[in-house]
């Protein structure tokens, strides 16, 4: 097979891999928190601002792969190429929004029968509020921009693929804060009970394989600007390289025995479920 047929192949491989294995990496936190009966141990804010992050993901990709004019401005910025973005990207932004909405109701107990009680009601925290706060009026601004000096060249001028970049930035900040306070609460229990592992591996996993993705999409167009071009696909997957190190350090290095017990108590949970059924 040649260089020009083996490129695709191995770009389509990673794209839609990276998207599996992300795509499953949302299950095992709501799976853990139902088999527990409990979210405790995990955040509510990280399935809130994934909400944010995914949702506006999910708008900028679909414009960057949908939109003609978005992709005309785009092919005008960088040497006449069209975006990086594929289908995986858009449809694995809309999963992930779809299960960050779900994973997010399990902290309404009543929803779901959860039996929380005697603990306090978990809030979205005021860095989160203000993350959401602060991005809609960061597009809101570039919005009101693009709105009043138009240019007519797209290149040098505002265009409307600067609120795209604008939405897309959302997701950017989001990935670069949304695990810290997961991390931090880990570190104030001294242990990762409560926090799926397994989330953390498949997401691991994704990272790769999305990285992948784009540095052999670039290498095909012989332009290393398709990077560039794409900068919260490069940061989404080197902040999960970097931050899932950080978790699997602290689940079984620093805080080791939270793993077993976790592991053990959803398997007491899966037998009584069999025993009843």
């Amino acid at each position: 097979m040649t260089a020009s047929l083996l490129l695709p192949a191995l770009s389509y491989i990673f794209g839609w891999g990276y998207f599996i294995s992300w795509s499953l990496s949302f299950y095992p936190q709501p799976l853990l928190n139902y088999y527990r009966r409990s979210t405790s141990g995990a955040t509510i804010d990280f399935p809130a601002i994934n909400i944010l992050g995914f949702a506006a993901y999910f708008i900028s990709n679909a414009a960057f792969l949908y939109s003609p004019e978005i992709r005309r401005q785009y092919a005008a910025r960088n040497h006449g190429l069209t975006p990086t973005v594929k289908l995986n990207d858009v449809a694995f932004a809309a999963h992930a929004t779809i299960c960050s909405a779900i994973a997010m109701s399990q902290y309404f107990p009543q929803i779901w029968g959860f039996e929380d009680r005697g603990r306090r009601r978990e809030r979205v925290g005021r860095t989160v509020m203000g993350i959401f706060i602060g991005s809609i009026i960061g597009v809101g601004a570039v919005a009101a921009v693009v709105a009043s000096y138009p240019g007519d060249d797209v290149v040098t001028g505002w265009a409307g693929i600067d609120v795209v970049y604008a939405i897309s930035y959302v997701k950017l900040v989001v990935t670069l804060v949304k695990y810290i306070p997961q991390l931090v609460t880990n570190y104030n229990n001294k242990s990762t009970h409560g926090w799926s592992i397994h989330q953390i591996l498949l997401d691991l996993i994704g990272g790769f394989l999305s990285l992948g993705q784009l540095g052999i999409d670039s290498y095909i167009q012989r332009d290393w600007s398709g990077v560039t071009g794409n900068p919260v696909k490069l940061s989404l997957g080197n902040s999960s390289l970097i931050f899932d190190s950080m978790f699997i350090i602290q689940h079984y290095i620093l805080y080791p025995g939270a793993g077993k017990n976790e592991h053990s108590e959803s398997s007491r949970l899966l037998d009584a479920e069999g025993e009843a059924a």
